[in-house]
């Protein structure tokens, strides 16, 4: 992951992305100072919350965590960033990517230590699911991490026994 990957000059891209940071400390942590993994999902649920409000423009409610992989410990002491993109919206729904980054921030060393995904509904003033816009897919990465959600999307209606849509 580069600067360019965390500065989002595009409006756009903004309205459905967004990165957190933060620093994990002891109480983040077990004793031997891993990270729980419990805190590392409750972040990337938060992020990927943001990015579908971003998107949506309305509240949303997590439906799905989906796949969460743990590739590498995160310490304590260790910066996370947890990047959090749009990557499929359907009617009522939509799918985050997050990726999870720990930097030495004293080398400034990156690496991704986590992936997952989340999928989101929006809700209107009822409470009741909400009709979402349209994702502008814009680049040829967008349209393939679209297609890539799309497959995804698919397995999970699948493993549910639902066919729709």
């Amino acid at each position: 992951m580069t600067d360019r990957d965390l500065t989002t000059p595009d409006p756009l891209l903004s309205e459905r992305h967004v990165v957190l940071a933060q620093v994990m400390l002891p109480a983040d942590a077990n004793p031997s100072g891993d990270v729980h993994g419990g805190t590392l999902m409750k972040l990337a649920d938060t992020a990927g919350g943001i990015a579908a409000v971003r998107h949506a423009k309305r509240r949303v409610v997590t439906a799905i965590a989906d796949s969460m992989t743990f590739e590498h410990p995160v310490k304590v002491g260790d910066l996370v960033l947890i990047d959090a993109r749009v990557s499929w919206v359907g009617r009522t729904s939509l799918e985050v990517e997050v990726s999870i980054f720990t930097e030495k921030v004293v080398t400034g060393e990156r690496r991704r230590t986590s992936l997952a995904y989340f999928v989101f509904v929006a809700l209107g003033d009822d409470g009741r699911p909400h009709e979402l816009p349209p994702l502008d897919l814009r680049t040829q990465a967008e349209r393939d991490r679209f297609a890539r959600a799309e497959e995804r999307r698919r397995f999970r209606l699948a493993q549910r026994g639902d066919q729709s849509s």
